[in-house]
């Protein structure tokens, strides 16, 4: 469906100046084709570069030798676009559980906790997270190393830039710290591969994730989380921390006995720590004694089967988890497999 682009001719000297500065009579920029039916950007388009000059000046660390390299290789992948359009996470989670928590990732993941034990237990000790969580994540993201993704990063992250609108901003955002981690890295944009998201290694990070979270676990002075399964584990647990992991704290609770209609409006909310269990319990939530008034909670629900619901309290430790992958249904399945692990030791 894609139409090939005219390859961008870029100045040996780029300045750093607004759209407005740009001279339109000699514009060289790429635009998604106006037949193209993913998406059209034009000048009309709310988005923080509207073509790849606006993109480069934003990045004048890129040399223009660099920027004209990656545009004459890069690759547009409609088939990218179509996939980050069907998420696996918007399935109800009777469907979702069947991939992401059931007893062969369980298994899988008991399997990788009892091979990488001493390794699992100095790195859970060192961030203060636990072991079977961080092992867990490892595992719905890419079964615990297995298979971290066979798309071009360059081309999915161009990609959703240019052909995205929807989230334009957050992929030209990361495809500005893809390059200069390749270039802080001495690396060949071309030669990464990763999720048709632009997700990389075995925690699956964004080049973001990676240039601000990723950490040495071995020492060697490398952040290897695509080989590395110190620096893999290390960079996750490092990642739940610096986003208010509590040692010891709750992921979730099941609730029972409660007005639904009451559950199913708070279930609704967004997704935050705004309300302390004092303020559910006097909502008429029947939330165990044990758990104190000040912690902090929120309500939500799973599709068991069709139509049929559980509900749920997520604390800080879901929320911590949650930063790491906006959904619901991804944080449940962590805590499942967790706890499945944990059970098998």
């Amino acid at each position: 469906m894609f139409k090939k682009l005219i390859p961008i001719i870029i100045a040996t000297t780029i300045c750093a100046c607004s759209s407005s500065q740009q001279n339109t009579s000699q514009d060289t920029s790429r635009t998604v084709n106006t037949n193209s039916n993913i998406a059209e950007i034009t000048q009309e388009t709310i988005l923080p570069c509207e073509d790849t000059n606006c993109f480069i000046q934003r990045h004048p660390e890129i040399s223009p030798n660099e920027w004209e390299d990656f545009f004459s290789r890069v690759q547009l992948r409609e088939d990218i676009v179509k996939t980050i359009s069907r998420p696996s996470t918007s399935r109800p989670w009777y469907k979702f559980a069947q991939d992401n928590s059931g007893t062969h990732r369980i298994k899988n993941g008991t399997n990788f906790y009892k091979n990488n034990y001493q390794l699992i237990q100095r790195i859970a000790q060192e961030y203060g997270v636990d072991g079977e969580v961080i092992t867990a994540i490892l595992g719905i993201e890419t079964n615990y190393g297995k298979y971290t993704g066979s798309f071009k990063v360059a081309d999915s992250l161009h990609t959703l830039a240019f052909y995205f609108p929807k989230r334009a901003e957050f992929f030209q955002d990361e495809l500005g710290e893809f390059l200069l981690m390749c270039k802080e890295l001495n690396r060949d944009p071309f030669s990464f591969s990763g999720s048709y998201a632009g997700a990389m290694g075995m925690p699956q990070f964004m080049p973001s994730s990676y240039r601000k979270w990723a950490k040495d676990g071995d020492g060697d002075g490398f952040a290897d989380i695509w080989n590395n399964k110190a620096d893999a584990l290390a960079s996750v647990a490092n990642y739940l921390l610096v986003h208010g992991w509590q040692k010891g704290g709750r992921i979730t609770i099941p609730i029972y006995d409660n007005n639904l209609f009451i559950l199913d409006e708070l279930s609704e909310e967004k997704t935050a720590l705004s309300r302390t269990v004092r303020d559910l319990r006097n909502l008429g939530i029947n939330i165990p004694q044990e758990i104190d008034d000040n912690e902090r909670a929120f309500v939500y629900r799973l599709e068991t089967a069709p139509d049929t619901f559980s509900y749920h309290l997520g604390f800080n430790n879901f929320y911590a988890i949650w930063k790491y992958n906006n959904s619901r249904l991804y944080v449940h399945a962590v805590s499942q497999i967790a706890a499945g692990i944990y059970a098998n030791q």
